[in-house]
């Protein structure tokens, strides 16, 4: 058999779309010929296939039926949480150094080790709360996911713009996001739901005093900060752990919006965030962020007024320094958002050797969710798909389920063998070289809120540190935001306002009686919602039917 035909007998390729070697082509096809997912070349596809040129159409018209069934499952179900999202590639090049000392004194995952040493990561911005096509201007957290390809595998840290988070415990998470959802009768994002689960959770006060401040609408992704939100752990080479927490800052300066700004904005341009990022990528401007941590050693932590591991806390700079460990760097744009952006996905249970959990509540319960909402929304072999799966080498023993389009193999493994262990030269684990990390665990089992919970105190040093502009801001949102909601929801914020700081609580508490009730239901902190729909009536111009 002569050299020209070996490439045609390669085999049935599962990586992939057929095999890389076969060069065959229709006769007058070329390489930029179409061609549909079969492979035939497409010859006409302006017309579907007709008795007569107008019709009707015949049951056998493959290309169209290929073409338009595809078309129809072309979306796959949106996030719950981080819909609306925009997302670019880099590295992450390492200092080599906690600060002064060697990062080794604390963490022995490998990415971290050397000073220079460059992982390439790919980013994903996005909004919370609000669906894939909603503006970038609404009030919301933003997310900030990084995904490192290691070469240990895949670490992912996943957090927001803003440090904290309203809950410490992952059981209120879905009742968390429904009330900031729009109402389910209404379908109609609502200030009284809002402040009606805050009012009831007031662990909830610091990350509100945030999220209704400028802090709530970052001017766009690029100058805007990142956190891993929750505590985690690195280990080090002999087993030692500290707490680890994650801080991302941009080297292109930190802008926020207020109400006013981003709805002018909006009414401009709906995808600005997005837009901004896709072109200073596209001119050479890279964006940059420094990585940051504050380390704690691996205990309760007495000393402080709350628990290291509440995610609604603050860990304060002047207790706990920030440390440089790196710095990343987005130079590259998708190609595809679809393939890249909105399939990309992410896990905070993704951690590499040297890197462990926490354990913070919240942390425990994102383990488990965000990668089983991955499995359902993208399907059980989501880490196939080139986004998503490590750039390093792949053998499992996992088989089968919707879209398998590769086996992970090992060279020479018999293929007979999808388990473990075998005689029969299948895949082996793999050898334990370091020293495994084992936390004492003692206690009951029971179902209580930590010790330590101490709600108010940082919201009110927040408010306290905000600027003039920032306080006043906050205060004008919240005001518009609680004047359409009932007096009892009313009453409570202002008590856990008051708390938080007694200024803080009366000017809210002023503003209230100054504004006056109002039925502005509507997205947080957008005030005369009402107006709106009147002026869309009353401004609307008559025209005559055709």
């Amino acid at each position: 058999m002569d050299q020209q035909q070996k490439p045609m007998e390669q085999g049935t390729s599962v990586t992939g779309s057929g095999d890389a070697l076969d060069r065959r082509m229709a006769p007058g096809e070329d390489e930029m010929s179409l061609t549909t997912r079969q492979g035939h070349p497409v010859k006409n596809n302006q017309n579907m296939r007709t008795v007569g040129s107008r019709g009707p159409a015949t049951l056998e018209n493959y290309q169209f039926i290929e073409k338009i069934t595809h078309f129809d499952r072309e979306r796959i179900p949106e996030r719950v949480v981080h819909a609306r999202g925009a997302g670019a590639h880099g590295y992450f090049e390492a200092y080599g150094k906690v600060g002064d000392e060697p990062v080794s004194k604390y963490t022995r995952a490998k990415l971290f080790q050397k000073a220079g040493k460059r992982t390439p990561v790919f980013v994903r911005f996005s909004s919370v709360i609000h669906g894939g096509h909603s503006p970038e201007t609404l009030r919301d957290p933003r997310g900030f996911a990084v995904k490192f390809y290691t070469e240990d595998g895949n670490w992912d840290l996943v957090g927001n713009n803003l440090k904290i988070f309203f809950i410490r415990d992952a059981i209120k998470f879905p009742d968390m996001i429904h009330a900031f959802k729009p109402d389910p009768v209404t379908n109609i994002q609502d200030n009284e739901r809002f402040f009606d689960f805050c009012c009831n959770s007031p662990e909830t006060m610091h990350m509100v005093t945030f999220v209704q401040s400028p802090w709530g609408i970052p001017a766009n992704y690029r100058q805007m900060q990142g956190s891993g939100v929750n505590t985690y752990k690195w280990v080090n080479a002999e087993g030692e752990a500290v707490l680890i927490k994650y801080h991302w800052e941009p080297k292109q300066g930190i802008k926020n919006l207020t109400q006013a700004e981003a709805e002018a904005i909006q009414g401009k341009n709906f995808n600005h965030a997005t837009q901004d990022l896709y072109e200073a990528i596209e001119r050479g401007d890279y964006p940059e962020w420094e990585l940051f941590v504050q380390i704690l050693s691996d205990d309760n932590h007495p000393e402080l007024d709350f628990d290291p591991l509440d995610d609604t806390k603050l860990w304060p700079k002047e207790q706990i320094p920030w440390r440089p460990v790196g710095r990343m760097v987005l130079n590259k744009n998708p190609e595809n958002y679809f393939a890249e952006v909105e399939q990309a996905a992410f896990g905070t249970g993704v951690l590499v050797d040297g890197m462990d959990f926490s354990d913070d509540k919240m942390l425990q319960g994102r383990t488990l969710s965000y990668s089983d909402t991955q499995r359902y929304r993208v399907g059980p072999n989501y880490l196939q798909l080139p986004i998503n799966a490590p750039k390093k080498r792949v053998a499992t023993n996992q088989r089968d389920g919707q879209m398998t389009y590769d086996v992970d193999m090992a060279p020479g493994q018999n293929p007979h063998i999808n388990y473990e262990p075998s005689s029969l030269n299948g895949l082996k684990e793999a050898p334990r070289e370091e020293i495994d990390y084992m936390p004492h665990v003692e206690g009951k089992l029971m179902r209580a809120s930590i010790e330590r919970t101490n709600d108010y105190k940082q919201a009110g040093e927040t408010y306290l540190a905000f600027d003039d502009f920032e306080k006043n801001e906050l205060i004008s949102n919240l005001v518009n935001a609680l004047s359409s909601c009932s007096p009892v929801i009313q009453e409570k914020m202002i008590h856990h306002l008051t708390q938080c700081d007694e200024e803080y609580g009366r000017r809210v508490a002023e503003g209230i009686k100054q504004h006056g009730s109002s039925s502005h239901h509507g997205p947080l902190g957008a005030a005369h919602t009402h107006e709106a729909v009147e002026d869309a009536k009353r401004k609307g111009h008559s025209t005559d039917s055709y």
